[in-house]
């Protein structure tokens, strides 16, 4: 979205005349780093405005942060628009919705000083509040961008700014899209919607793919397409060279699921399945490459087993070994309570006779906490816990490809090791557990053996 004004020119308008410039909805996330101001920091966990206000013994906090943000939003849009008329709207707006924001703060603080209200119980509803900020920032600008541009676009709000009454997330798309002809105008939709269900609840930062996949559900929508910075691809670019990835072109819902099971979201599991329900199929574009038809997404099946992705996450290994396990029912019971309880990721598990070992996507800190409950409910059990890796080759069908063993030697031959490798009877994907410091030259070599040997192949057979 920081390059909206770019996207002018390629995505929204293009070599467009007339009536093929709409038949489109777009939904849109905030500019690049908003939301990290507004909440904390995604990777490095900085604390935002809610972070502040969350722990702050003191309101210097949370102000100061809120009017950083302030500060940013604007510097973002004057980097996207020329017009000093636009600029003017832009600012205007900025102000009006972060001083809003900030009193209404201050009025729930000055609440919570009496005894009967907490401010702990209004932590989601701020930080459903704060996070609207930046995708009602972001679709107001490039709606006026657009404007600018001869487009008649429409700002579509969903994000309930001042609005009475708490309605679910169909009603509010469908009273927000309702009286607009998407045919003659072109609508900027919120990624946020704020709804009864509370989409930060379950979704946290996914929500504006839910809401993505709500809107293309309920219009009835001929595709869903997801517009990235880059093409949907065989491996990281950075990683291998642009000249060795290949473009995946066409795929499924279940490596979908299994990209997001390895924190490398396609999209989010719970939006694929409201377009599946809906029979809605999903692109995915590069946004400036709008020639190119990208990845298509459906329920469709390989035609001939192959391997489609390699990629990796850093995992940290949570083994539990007690002797007394062995024929002994309720141990993996008791731990799945406790990840549970502490909102821990499980990417995959492997277990023996009296070891049980979980591979998550967490931090140490939190582990710290799950080591402690799990040795008051398991005190003469052994618990560790060690930073790893994982790699994992992803394939709609990698049936009689000899993923594992063909993996195992591709690794060895990179002079690397592998700690732990498994399949499962889908055949959909094999994951290799490595050291840290090894994940990217495993990545590489899986790669090689996986896409660029087959690719030079097929060349070769074509020759």
């Amino acid at each position: 979205m920081s390059r909206v004004n770019q996207l002018k020119d390629t995505l929204f308008v293009g070599d467009r005349k007339g009536e093929d410039i709409y038949g489109r909805v777009f939904v849109v996330s905030a500019f690049g780093g908003i939301t990290n101001l507004l909440l904390e920091h995604k990777k490095s966990g900085e604390p935002g405005v809610y972070a502040h206000l969350a722990n702050a013994s003191n309101d210097h906090g949370w102000h100061e942060a809120l009017t950083r943000v302030s500060a940013e939003m604007q510097r973002v849009h004057r980097e996207v628009l020329e017009h000093p008329g636009d600029i003017e709207q832009a600012d205007a707006f900025v102000s009006e919705r972060t001083h809003g924001a900030r009193n209404c703060l201050i009025d729930l603080q000055r609440l919570c000083a009496y005894g009967h209200f907490r401010l702990s119980e209004h932590m989601l509803q701020i930080r459903e509040l704060l996070s609207g900020l930046g995708e009602a920032h972001s679709a107001f600008v490039t709606t006026i961008l657009l404007q600018r541009a001869g487009v008649n676009a429409r700002f579509v709000d969903l994000s309930g700014w001042r609005d009475e009454g708490n309605v679910t997330l169909d009603e509010r798309i469908e009273q927000a899209m309702d009286g607009i002809d998407p045919h003659t105008e072109m609508p900027i939709v919120t990624g946020y919607a704020q709804c009864a269900e509370g989409l930060m609840r379950e979704f946290d930062r996914g929500y504006s793919e839910v809401t993505f996949s709500k809107l293309a559900a309920l219009t009835g929508a001929r595709e869903a397409i997801i517009h990235k910075e880059f093409h949907l691809s065989s491996c990281d670019p950075k990683l291998v060279g642009e000249h060795a990835v290949k473009k995946i072109g066409r795929t499924n819902y279940d490596v979908a699921d299994q990209l997001s099971n390895m924190g490398m979201e396609a999209i989010h599991p719970k939006a694929a399945k409201t377009l599946r329900q809906a029979d809605v199929p999903l692109r995915v574009t590069n946004a400036f490459e709008p020639e190119d038809p990208g990845t298509l997404i459906d329920d469709r099946k390989a035609e001939t087993p192959a391997v489609e992705i390699v990629t990796g996450l850093d995992i940290v290994a949570f083994e539990l070994f007690e002797q007394d396990m062995v024929g002994v029912k309720g141990y993996d019971t008791a731990i799945l309570d406790v990840l549970t309880r502490h909102n821990v990721r499980i990417v995959s598990k492997v277990s023996n006779a009296n070891t049980i070992t979980h591979y998550l996507d967490a931090s140490l800190k939190t582990m710290r906490r799950v080591e402690k409950d799990l040795a008051q409910i398991y005190p003469a059990a052994e618990i560790t816990t060690r930073t790893l890796s994982m790699a994992s080759v992803i394939g709609r069908d990698l049936n009689g490809l000899s993923v594992l063993q063909r993996g195992l030697v591709a690794i060895a031959e990179a002079g690397e090791t592998a700690i732990g490798a498994s399949q499962g009877p889908r055949n959909v994907d094999v994951q290799f557990i490595v050291e840290r410091e090894s994940l990217q030259l495993v990545i590489k070599a899986l790669h090689g053996a996986f896409i660029e040997e087959e690719v030079a192949t097929s060349l070769s057979r074509a020759a």
